[in-house]
């Protein structure tokens, strides 16, 4: 599910931000995850990234400079355990990371909001929204008016990870708890937990209809070999009520970071950037 390559170099641009700290949890659950807030209009647009990828990720850092050109608001960050953030990769879990996500939308984000979800990402900005529509709404709070999914692994540690591995990696994971995954973006494999399957469990989403309650739009690459075009497909079937428009790239990837795909990008996140003071005007 890892898509960007990590650390690319944002220091040179001179519209990159340094990172803002904000404590999570509590006693030893305690971890402070980076956060690079760009000020600006709404809608905003706020980035959830991949498994082991961080904001310094080539879609990422795209999204951020468009926003800076157009005056907009940002947020980026890492989840504990990837990029600047503390906390070891092996504690994360779909909890964690839901967490983390939920508290920086909450501190971060004001007014409507573009959600914009890459793999992993994807499924964190789905299961962002159901935490908020079970919320009771308050006059002033931020709210999504639109999700952009890039090749959305929504319930992938069961769907793309559990029922794929072999038994030798399922008896594995059920003895030692942990496996080694090789991985095509690394020279190091990086480590599979079981806790990480089993938490997964308790956020699946693909065995019912999903309802978010506003336009979704979802990018897909065809020659994707971590997440199936069937995938994205799979899910736009559960999304029944909503505005969606799956938009598939024939040789497209998983990482879908070419200048085209970054360009699919902007443009489907600017079909919701618009300010909504203008357009009442």
């Amino acid at each position: 599910m890892q898509q960007d390559s990590p650390s690319v170099a944002i220091e040179s641009d001179p519209t990159a931000l340094e990172p803002e700290f904000l404590q999570v949890g509590r006693g030893d659950a305690a971890r402070k995850i980076a956060v690079r807030l760009r000020t600006g209009a709404t809608p905003g647009v706020l980035w959830l990234g991949g498994l082991k990828s961080d904001m310094s990720g080539t879609k990422a850092v795209a999204l951020d400079r468009w926003a800076a050109a157009q005056r907009r608001n940002c947020v980026r960050f890492d989840y504990s355990g990837h990029g600047e953030s503390e906390g070891k990769f092996t504690d994360g879990t779909v909890s964690r990371w839901l967490d983390e996500t939920i508290a920086v939308f909450d501190a971060y984000c004001h007014g409507p909001q573009v959600l914009v979800g890459s793999s992993m990402g994807g499924w964190l900005a789905l299961l962002l929204v159901r935490e908020l529509r079970r919320r009771q709404p308050r006059l002033g709070t931020p709210s999504p008016v639109a999700l952009i999914l890039i090749a959305p692994a929504v319930d992938f540690t069961e769907e793309l990870m559990w029922k794929r591995f072999p038994a030798r990696v399922k008896r594995q994971l059920e003895s030692e708890g942990m496996w080694k995954r090789p991985s095509q973006y690394s020279a190091e494999p990086y480590p599979i937990t079981a806790a990480l399957i089993e938490d997964g469990r308790r956020h699946l989403l693909l065995g019912g209809l999903i309802e978010t309650g506003c336009p979704v739009r979802i990018l897909q690459g065809v020659a994707d070999p971590d997440v199936p075009w069937r995938h994205a497909v799979e899910l736009v079937s559960r999304l029944a009520h909503d505005d969606v428009v799956l938009s598939l790239v024939k040789d497209g990837d998983h990482r879908l970071s070419r200048p085209e795909d970054i360009d699919r990008l902007i443009a489907a996140v600017s079909e919701f950037c618009k300010d909504l003071n203008s357009e009442a005007s």
